[in-house]
């Protein structure tokens, strides 16, 4: 190993391994030539506090492997690259992180950015130090690949080693507050990339993990770097109305308190200023001024304990009356990464509206922490396992999710899905509570609930009443899903459904089933065909299959079947060719017979009969989806058409379809007008109907009186594009009442 400064502390001692001086005294007796210096000694001064001294000469030992290691390496800053690991050290150390957490900490870099090999690692500081460090390390070797896709490959690598041991995303986040807290020196752009990633990232993992603290640092430093002259004017407006703000700060404040005391409740009571970040988010999300957040005072009262902080609600709802709606009780009900505490809303003197957090000493310890607090707190086992617990149930989804992934980019979309929660809380029939995002699915309940049910479901009850299965749920409500055996994910399911866990679900098990589904529905739309020759397609004649299969190059019967299903060759065609004796004689006719192909409607259907249903009329740019009906071919519904229902009940011939893009022509589109009963009403609408290039096939009167007329039109439209224009210039119409679409 090269040579490096030691840290000097007796004349006849060359290492502090070798010292029996405590961590605290070396903090105040070296002599301080270095930034790296001051570091250690400031590590060493935290670490005295909770670490004994074995432990931190360990630490010292990890000082001096990873100094060697970067030696002569430097940040963009100038200083030694060793600052870097001790500041990461540090952060750890203040969250009392343990002494294996602190050694990875000051590691963390060596095996990315020094020659020092996983096996050296592990030789000298064991197997779990190494898992820690490794678990930080960046794929070395990505290729060349673009930049967003090697930092989603990256991403799901810490994501696997944090379920493993959560001190990875402890040192990982604390590397990227300390990268953010130097990111001045950095281009433009990147700057702007890593703070975007940040924010995007880092920021939600911490919110999830009820990392408070660590989440605003990392927003205020991202919102800083990504938006440098918005942070600086908002930051320039709070200082202007500070002084503004302070007495009635002070005014409110010692009303609380007052009241309080009168209720004999000891409590601490304290203002809080909005951080930058939070009042520019609120701008943007609810598009108002600075000056209505601004106006918005903000406070928070500490109490002992759970019941004293409704007691305390009580007092404050009696001193100023609450906002209707505002309330949230996050005591009974904690969001996914443990957070607890009363949030209301009140109308202050003059009428400025009041945010008060009401929550425990212990509650408010943890919100800051998170799961931070397992080691934080430990002297008191309760606090840290519960939030410990909601983290590895977390962290269990997410494993789940990646197994079923194969690109790391759908990963992170994922993992960006589960990030961003606006949690609502359904109930099973049994009485257990589901939390999912706001506009969850029954689907998204079905999976949260267990894969195996989501991937069975056919329809629920909510509150005991029937309701199809892209129902949105609410808070409160208690849901139960119906499965069946037969019931299989349907690919439309993705449209609806906001859960990672959900989305990951449906697609392993299409990806999985899709090949199986693709044979079966070639079998059916090959024996349907077989049909009008008297065969089947397990009559087939053994030589005249291989002569069929060796003519198109394929390999085996399932090949073939999958082929037509998944509409690369027409059911008809293959099905002549079977029936002729002679198959090469059939070739060349049959490719002139393919050249000479109309467009087709649906995508993949070449050779069967398309019938769109009369009772909804689908056109080009609806959502469709089709059954299998022997007499009448593929019969293509709405999505939204209420008769489509009794065939996707069914356990076999409905399938997924969707329009061909090559589609060509004019469909017949049902309307509903009610207009005034004038004369020449219905002139009128049919010569605006005939100047936006689109017939009348049918009209029929289904109400009226002296006032008002009800039409049923059937006209045609090239699209839903087209249907749409003509609409609106209906619309627009003085003597149209209301305009709708029948769909059912």
């Amino acid at each position: 190993m090269r040579p490096f400064q030691r840290l000097a502390i007796d004349k006849n001692q060359r290492t502090i391994k070798s010292t029996s001086m405590t961590a605290r005294s070396i903090a105040t007796n070296i002599e301080i030539e270095s930034p790296q210096d001051k570091l250690l000694g400031r590590l060493c001064s935290i670490l005295s506090d909770y670490l004994d001294q074995s432990q931190i000469n360990e630490v010292i030992r990890a000082y001096e492997y990873s100094a060697e290691a970067h030696v002569g390496q430097l940040r963009k800053t100038g200083e030694a690259y060793i600052c870097h690991p001790l500041s990461v050290a540090i952060c750890l150390a203040e969250m009392r992180m343990d002494a294996s957490g602190i050694v990875a900490a000051i590691l963390h870099d060596v095996l990315e950015d020094t020659l020092i090999s996983k096996k050296e690692l592990r030789n000298t500081f064991g197997s779990e130090v190494t898992e820690l460090v490794d678990g930080v390390t960046k794929l070395s070797k990505i290729g060349n690949k673009p930049h967003a896709e090697a930092h989603a490959e990256n991403v799901r690598k810490m994501i696997l080693a944090m379920a493993k041991d959560l001190r990875v995303i402890m040192v990982k986040l604390a590397d990227r507050l300390h990268n953010m807290q130097t990111l001045g020196v950095m281009p433009s752009k990147k700057k702007r990339r890593i703070a975007k990633e940040t924010i995007d990232i880092y920021v939600p993992i911490a919110n999830r993990l009820g990392m408070n603290d660590m989440r605003h640092q990392l927003q205020l430093l991202g919102f800083a770097a990504l938006f440098p002259m918005r942070h600086r004017v908002l930051q320039n407006a709070i200082k202007k109305i500070r002084g503004n703000h302070k007495e009635l700060v002070d005014t409110i404040e010692s009303a609380i308190k007052n009241r309080l005391l009168e209720a004999n409740l000891k409590c601490n009571v304290t203002g809080r200023e909005k951080n930058v970040y939070s009042i520019y988010q609120k701008m943007l999300n609810k598009r108002i001024s600075f000056s209505d957040v601004a106006d918005i005072y903000a406070f928070r009262i500490c109490c002992n304990d759970e019941a004293t902080c409704y007691q305390v609600l009580g007092a404050v709802h009696n001193l100023y009356n609450p906002i209707p709606g505002r309330f949230k009780d996050y005591i009974a009900l904690p969001k996914a990464n443990g957070y607890q505490s009363l949030h209301t809303v009140l109308v202050g003197p003059y009428g400025v509206p009041v945010e008060i957090q009401i929550r425990s000493h212990k509650m408010h310890q943890i919100s800051e922490s998170g799961i931070a607090a397992h080691w934080l707190y430990k002297a008191d086992d309760e606090k840290g396992s519960s939030f410990q617990d909601r983290a590895n149930e977390w962290l269990r989804d997410l494993l789940e999710i990646q197994k079923t992934v194969g690109d790391p980019q759908e990963f992170i979309d994922n993992l960006k899905i589960d990030l961003y929660p606006q949690d609502i809380f359904v109930f099973t029939p049994q009485g257990n509570i589901i939390k999912l995002p706001r506009n969850a699915s029954i689907v998204d309940f079905a999976y949260a609930v267990h894969t195996d049910i989501g991937n069975s479901c056919v329809s629920a009850r909510i509150d005991k009443h029937l309701v199809p299965l892209q129902t949105k749920l609410e808070n409160g409500m208690t849901a139960q899903v119906i499965t069946a055996a037969w019931a299989r994910p349907n690919p439309l399911w993705l449209n609806y459904v906001i859960t990672a866990k959900a989305r990951s679900g449906i697609r392993n098990f299409l990806k999985h089933f899709k090949q199986q589904e693709a044979i079966d529905l070639g079998k059916r739309l090959l024996e349907k065909e077989l049909q009008d020759f008297g065969l089947s397609v397990d009559e087939i004649p053994e030589p005249r299959l291989l002569e069929l299969l060796t003519l198109l190059g394929m390999e085996s019967m399932d090949e073939l079947l999958e082929d037509i299903g998944l509409g690369n060759k027409m059911p008809f065609l293959i099905a002549k060719r079977i029936s002729q004796e002679d198959i090469q004689a059939t070739v060349k006719l049959e490719d002139k017979d393919e050249n000479k192909k109309t467009p087709l409607i649906i995508k993949g259907t070449e050779g069967m009969v398309i019938t769109l249903a009369k009772c909804c009329h689908p056109i080009p740019g609806d959502s469709i989806i089709g059954y299998f009906n022997p007499g009448r071919g593929i019969v293509v519904h709405h999505h939204e058409c209420r008769n489509s229902k009794e065939s996707r009940s069914k356990k076999t011939n409905w399938l997924d379809v969707e329009w061909s893009p090559e589609i060509t022509g004019e469909y017949p589109a049902e309307i509903q007008v009610e207009l005034l009963n004038r004369q020449g009403a219905l002139a009128t609408i049919i010569s605006t109907i005939s100047s936006m290039d689109s017939n009348i096939e049918n009209v029929q009167v289904i109400a009226q009186d002296d006032s008002v007329c009800v039409d049923l039109i059937v006209l045609s439209a090239k699209d839903r594009v087209h249907l749409a224009n003509i609409m609106r210039k209906l619309k627009k119409l003085s003597i149209v009442l209301k305009l709708t679409r029948i769909k059912a």
